[in-house]
C-alpha cells in the first residue's frame, strides 16, 4: 500500500520542541528591537535548517508500572504457576554462596520434546543454588499469553483497533527441574556470586519487570550481514537472561565457563521503516481509514484457532503481502510502523553471544 506522505519516519521527541522554541526567540528578539526603533526585517532572524535524525534501532519503550491484564487475554497454560503471585525473590544471607546455573531447552519442550529444538528455537532461563539452604531456583521471562498471543493480535469485530495480549514477565519460582533442562538442552554452571550480590540483582530484576512490560517477537535489520544496521531488537526470554548476566557482571560476579552461549533470534529484513501512528492516530472516527482497514487486514490471517483449509488459505495470503507485496506492519512500543520488506524476509538464526566477565 501507498504510505501517506503524513505518515513519515518516526523522529525523536527533541524535534518537536526545538521549531517551537526558536519560533519563541525569533518573536522576542524581533519585538525587543522594535521597541528600541531599530528597522529589522522578520526574516533577518531565520535560524539555520535543522534536519531531526531518526535513531536506530528504536529504543525499547519502558513504563512506570505494569498495568494489570485485560481479562479478554487468556492463557493456555497458566503463567509461573508455581511461583509466588506477587513476583517476589527471597532474600539470601549475604554470606551465602549462590551458584549460578545456564538453562536452554527447545520451546515447549513439555509438550513437543526435541522438535522445535532441531530449528534451534530454544528458550533460555537461570538457575540458582544456595549452599546455605541447598535449595534451588529458576527464573525466567516469557509470556503470560502465550507465543503467538505476543506476535500478532487479535482482530475483535466490536474493535477498531487490533487488540493485543503481548505481555512478558519475569518468573521465579523454587526448584530446577533437571530432566527438563538436561533432556534436549543445556544445564550448566557459570558462575558463583555471594547473597549480597544476589539481592541486589533480585532488587535489579523486580524494578526491570515493573518497567519492561511487553515482549517483542522480531529483530528488525536491514539484511542478513553483521554490519548491517538494526531497525528494532527484540525482547523476549533471551535478552533478558543476557541482560541479567550483563547486570551480574556489573556487580562484580566473574563467570567460570568459557562456553559457547548461542540463542535464537527471529529477524525481518527490511528496508528503512516509516512510523505510521498508534491506536488514536490510526483507528476510530478521526483516524486513517484506508491505513486502518490495511493493517486490520494484514493481520487477520494471523487469527487463532483456524480449520486447516482456513490455515492454508491464510499462509498464501501471508505469502502474497509479505513476500510479493513486501508488507509488514510492526507493532512496537504500542505503535505502528511500515517495513518495506526484503529478501530474505525472514530468518531465524542461533547466534553465539559470550558470557560477559569471563575468567581467564
Amino acid at each position: 500500500p501507498e504510505i501517506q506522505t503524513s505518515n513519515r519516519s518516526r523522529i525523536v521527541e527533541y524535534s518537536r520542541v526545538v521549531p517551537s522554541l526558536e519560533m519563541e526567540i525569533r518573536c522576542v528578539l524581533w519585538v525587543v528591537l522594535l521597541v528600541a526603533g531599530v528597522k529589522v526585517h522578520w526574516q533577518s532572524f531565520a535560524f539555520p535548517s535543522w534536519t531531526p535524525v531518526q535513531t536506530w534501532p528504536v529504543p525499547y519503550r519502558r513504563f512506570d508500572h505494569r498495568p494489570k491484564a485485560d481479562s479478554y487475554c487468556q492463557a493456555v497454560y497458566p503463567f509461573c504457576p508455581t511461583g509466588p503471585t506477587d513476583g517476589s525473590i527471597p532474600l539470601m544471607k549475604d554470606s551465602d554462596i549462590i551458584e549460578v546455573f545456564r538453562l536452554q531447552a527447545p520451546v515447549w519442550e513439555f509438550k513437543f520434546g526435541d522438535l522445535l529444538g532441531h530449528f534451534k528455537i530454544m528458550h533460555d532461563a537461570v538457575g540458582f543454588r544456595s549452599i546455605a539452604t541447598g535449595k534451588n531456583y529458576t527464573m525466567e521471562w516469557y509470556e503470560l499469553f502465550q507465543l503467538g498471543n505476543c506476535t500478532f493480535p487479535h482482530i475483535r469485530p466490536e474493535l477498531d483497533a487490533p487488540f493485543w495480549c503481548n505481555q512478558g514477565a519475569a518468573c521465579f519460582f523454587e526448584g530446577i527441574d533437571d530432566l527438563h533442562w538436561k533432556e534436549n538442552g543445556t544445564l550448566v554452571k557459570v558462575a558463583e556470586m555471594n547473597g549480597s550480590m544476589f539481592n541486589k540483582m533480585a532488587k535489579w530484576v523486580k524494578e526491570d519487570n515493573e518497567t519492561g512490560i511487553y515482549y517483542e517477537t522480531w529483530t528488525v535489520q536491514s539484511e542478513p550481514s553483521p554490519n548491517s544496521t538494526v531497525w528494532f531488537e527484540s525482547y523476549d526470554c533471551s535478552t533478558f537472561i543476557q541482560r541479567t548476566y550483563l547486570k551480574m557482571a556489573e556487580l562484580g560476579v566473574t563467570f567460570l565457563n568459557k562456553i559457547k552461549t548461542n540463542y535464537t533470534r527471529i529477524y525481518l529484513y527490511s528496508g528503512e521503516p516509516a512510523f505510521l501512528g498508534n491506536d488514536s492516530t490510526i483507528f476510530g472516527p478521526l483516524g486513517n481509514k484506508t491505513l486502518a482497514s490495511d493493517i486490520r487486514n494484514f493481520y487477520y490471517p494471523f487469527r487463532p484457532h483456524q480449520f486447516a483449509k482456513e490455515l492454508f488459505v491464510s499462509l498464501l495470503e501471508v505469502v502474497e503481502r509479505v513476500v510479493l507485496n513486501k508488507v509488514f506492519y510492526l507493532y512496537y512500543n504500542f505503535e505502528y510502523w511500515f517495513l518495506p520488506m526484503k529478501y530474505p524476509y525472514l530468518r531465524i538464526t542461533y547466534d553465539e553471544i559470550p558470557l560477559p566477565h569471563v575468567e581467564g
